[in-house]
């Protein structure tokens, strides 16, 4: 196989392969026939490189009485098809062969079924290598014909347009064939047949006239020929240009360039490309409007056209924060947040209470323990992950339901923005993809976060074992003073009392340790609402960090994994452009 390079830009081989690529990306996104459509292109590129290169594919097309047949005729030197007027005589594709050893791959794969050796007196050695087709009529009443001119206008090398005076202007060659091969021009040749039935200066007309409509189909520049088949006018003139572009060996490769910059272009704007791919009858409406774009144009893309990468990057961080505060209101985050600061305030009292009076605090409720956040367990499932309950956080409200899903269609449609309908419509599905997994992802992440929360901290062990040993002094004091009073009720010796000043040391230890745990308690309780306050906020910067996370991971990923697919996508039809 020959490596399909151009002088400049990708080779053929890379644009076929973009291609391929740029419709494997639009699938599921892109109309089915459009994605259909690029991959049928690029299978006939493909099957078209692997044959023989050094055949030239030309099919005379036109319509019924433009003489297209009689030219064929004329071209091969002698009488291969019938000639007709009135109606359709060609019903089947024939091919007239100059040099044709090789050709018979090729010709199987048109599924041309009649061949001939073209008259030697014709110029075989400057037209070695043509293989000359004669197609039915295009506006043929069988609708067989019509599809055979199709498949065969979608598959030749180069294409040769015969017209006549009469019918060169017709809206359903121009509307139908010539329009949408605005993108092959460089493949494109048209020819005025019967021009001897007029007068020169009739043929002038007719010409200019055909050259402002060729204009108007976006095929400025295509060769304009005069020809009579039936005197030879103009015979050498069409011979010398089949001469010239048979010995270039170049059609095939502009045929192929054509092809694939023209289903880039339609692919690009999610339609296939009207040749090949719809069937109209005869003064039907063409399939390929003439407002949707103009002539030799590719379809616009949004590539570019939109915002950039760093305004749509700064537009979905917004957009994510907004989704942020949504999701952390829907999931509770303000009441999570107070409890975090009740809770931390009320196992403080427990742990470093005063032991007199700490254990009534255990008949109040823990705010966390109500919300059911705990301390982890450490019990992890099968993919490691820490296996975590629900939480018993109040449902979301129906109002904080719809301010998620506002917040999911936000990101959504900045996400889409500037893109193509289909594309922008895939974006928007990706965005909400996930959606449902939110809540209990939410959930998952409020316990796991919310579980720090539950730590004690190290000083809370301190003041209690200080707290033990206030209470233990008061303790000693007091039984040391219930031993002495006992004593001097059974009137026994009193022994020798140890004082502090003029204060016995048992008095000193009884309300010195009263007094001073009631004092390490009231300031570890002011020390635990500073630290409440303080773990509080730092707790609903980590929900609100995990719960942006999650939505991030759930609605923005998603999105911009869209987005990088479509980028992709622009990337493979540029090449595919060339």
């Amino acid at each position: 196989m020959k490596l399909l390079r151009r002088k400049e830009g990708p080779s053929l081989d890379s644009r076929l392969a973009a291609l391929i690529e740029a419709a494997d990306l639009g699938a599921g996104r892109l109309p089915d026939e459009a994605v259909a459509a690029a991959r049928e292109v690029a299978g006939r590129a493909g099957a078209r490189r692997e044959l023989s290169l050094d055949h030239t594919v030309v099919a005379l097309a036109g319509a019924t009485g433009s003489g297209k047949s009689s030219l064929y005729n004329a071209l091969a030197g002698k009488k291969l098809a019938d000639v007709g007027v009135t109606r359709p005589t060609t019903s089947a594709a024939q091919a007239a062969l100059w040099d044709g050893d090789g050709a018979g791959p090729l010709l199987d794969w048109l599924e041309v079924p009649y061949r001939h050796s073209a008259s030697e007196a014709t110029g075989a050695g400057d037209l070695a290598g043509l293989v000359l087709l004669d197609l039915p009529d295009h506006d043929s009443i069988r609708l067989s014909h019509r599809l055979e001119v199709d498949r065969l206008v979608s598959q030749v090398d180069l294409l040769v347009w015969v017209v006549d005076p009469q019918k060169y202007a017709d809206a359903a060659l121009h509307e139908r064939y010539l329009r949408p091969l605005a993108g092959h021009r460089d493949v494109t040749v048209m020819v005025l047949n019967q021009v001897d039935r007029l007068p020169p200066a009739a043929v002038e007309r007719c010409l200019d006239d055909l050259r402002r409509l060729l204009e108007g189909d976006g095929l400025t520049g295509v060769p304009v020929l005069a020809v009579s088949a039936t005197t030879g006018q103009g015979l050498d003139a069409l011979r010398t240009l089949l001469a010239q572009r048979v010995a270039d060996r170049r059609s095939w490769s502009a045929r192929l360039s054509a092809d694939l910059t023209t289903a880039a272009d339609h692919l690009a704007a999610g339609e296939p490309p009207p040749i090949g791919s719809v069937h109209l009858a005869p003064g039907e409406p063409s399939a390929t409007p003439g407002g949707r774009h103009a002539p030799g144009q590719p379809p616009a893309i949004a590539a570019g056209g939109g915002p950039g990468k760093d305004e749509v990057a700064k537009r979905l961080d917004g957009a994510g924060r907004g989704l942020t505060g949504a999701l952390c209101a829907a999931a509770g985050v303000p009441v999570i947040v107070e409890a975090v600061a009740k809770g931390h305030r009320h196992r403080a009292v427990v742990a470093t209470g005063w032991p007199v009076t700490r254990w009534l605090r255990r008949f109040r409720p823990d705010p966390l323990r109500r919300l059911r956040i705990e301390p982890p367990r450490g019990r992890r499932d099968g993919d490691g992950r820490e296996v975590v309950g629900r939480t018993s956080v109040p449902a979301a409200s129906v109002a904080q339901r719809a301010q998620v899903e506002t917040a999911i269609r936000d990101v959504a449609e900045v996400a889409a923005g500037g893109l193509p309908g289909p594309w922008a419509a895939a974006v928007r599905q990706a965005a909400r993809s996930r959606a449902t997994e939110l809540t209990d992802a939410v959930d998952r992440v409020v316990a796991t976060t919310s579980a720090g929360a539950t730590r004690r901290p190290r000083w809370w062990r301190a003041v209690n074992l200080l707290q033990w040993l206030v209470f233990a002094a008061l303790l000693a004091g007091a039984i040391w003073l219930g031993v002495l009073f006992a004593m001097d009720y059974l009137r026994l010796p009193q022994p020798p009392l140890p004082t502090a000043g003029p204060v016995p040391w048992p008095t000193v230890l009884l309300v010195g340790g009263a007094v001073a745990g009631v004092v390490i308690a009231l300031l570890s309780r002011l020390a635990a609402w500073a630290g409440g306050r303080r773990r509080a906020r730092r707790t609903a910067k980590a929900l609100r960090t995990a719960i942006g996370q999650v939505g991030h991971e759930l609605v923005i990923e998603p999105a911009q994994a869209e987005l990088a697919t479509y980028a992709r996508f622009t990337e493979a039809l540029e090449v595919a452009r060339g």
